[in-house]
């Protein structure tokens, strides 16, 4: 007697369906790893800049402030803005007095002497941006006080001044040598008070990156620029209180074309 056999087909993959199955999971592999290294090369590079772009807007806001209260430092000049070069880097600095001054000591007013100054750290070789404050009235109003730090890893500093009409790469008369030739009536930005000042400021998008120097020396990356215009509300009154002539009532950001990075290396 003869024994019949079925055969049953069993489950399972063919030589092809796995090849392709193996070949369509290295694909899916290879993308989540190329998006997962995407994601941490653009953490690296964010995370520096959100921290510049943090630093900048506190500069900002901190000198805008001083200039916003601004008024007269000093009898022989009210306001000194003076441009100045350290190496290749735009390092202008501001002198000017500011009621924005919460007095500390007694004896101390709102008043009080501000200078805005780049200077370099001899330790990490930074350029780093300064405020001195001086509240109490000296002989020299351009010293005394104590500083403090407000930015790092800055590429230059650069302030513009608006008289009502134009703007200026400085202001005022810190030698008294315009005054002595009569020429204050011919230049307005020699005396008072300006309307406005332009601020730019130029940060190194890694500052972090200072710290170790690179086996392999890499062309510096584009500096991160940031630019604001602080009105100074007390101008005129200072204009008017010292005889100066008063600015005029234009709009500094449309006197002219806005400032860009081309004097901040």
């Amino acid at each position: 007697m003869k024994m019949a056999f079925s055969l049953r087909a069993t489950a399972g993959f063919t030589l092809i369906e796995m090849v392709i199955s193996a070949a369509l999971a290295a694909m899916i592999l290879l993308s989540s790893y190329m998006c997962l290294s995407s994601a941490l090369a653009s953490k690296k590079l964010i995370e520096p800049r959100i921290e510049v772009v943090q630093n900048a807007r506190v500069a900002m806001a901190i000198i805008s402030a001083d200039l916003r209260s601004a008024c007269p430092m000093a009898r022989e000049f009210e306001f000194l803005g003076m441009h100045r070069v350290i190496g290749d880097i735009t390092a202008d600095n501001l002198d000017f007095g500011t009621h924005n001054y919460s007095p500390k000591r007694s004896g101390e007013g709102d008043f009080c002497q501000v200078s805005i100054f780049l200077d370099k750290d001899p330790e990490s070789g930074e350029f780093v941006l300064f405020r001195r404050r001086n509240p109490v009235i000296g002989l020299d109003p351009l010293t005394g006080g104590s500083r403090e730090e407000i930015a790092r890893g800055l590429r230059g500093v650069r302030f513009e001044y608006y008289d009502g009409f134009d703007w200026y790469d400085t202001w005022g008369d810190a030698d008294g040598r315009a005054k002595a030739r009569g020429s204050v009536i011919e230049q307005p930005n020699l005396s008072g008070m300006p309307e406005a000042v332009r601020i730019t400021l130029a940060f190194d998008p890694k500052p972090k990156s200072k710290a170790a120097a690179p086996a392999v020396e890499e062309s510096p990356e584009p500096s991160m620029v940031f630019q604001t215009i602080a009105r100074l509300n007390l101008a005129r009154i200072g204009s008017r209180s010292s005889g100066g002539a008063p600015g005029g009532a234009a709009d500094p950001e449309a006197a002219g074309p806005a400032a860009t990075s081309g004097g901040v290396k």
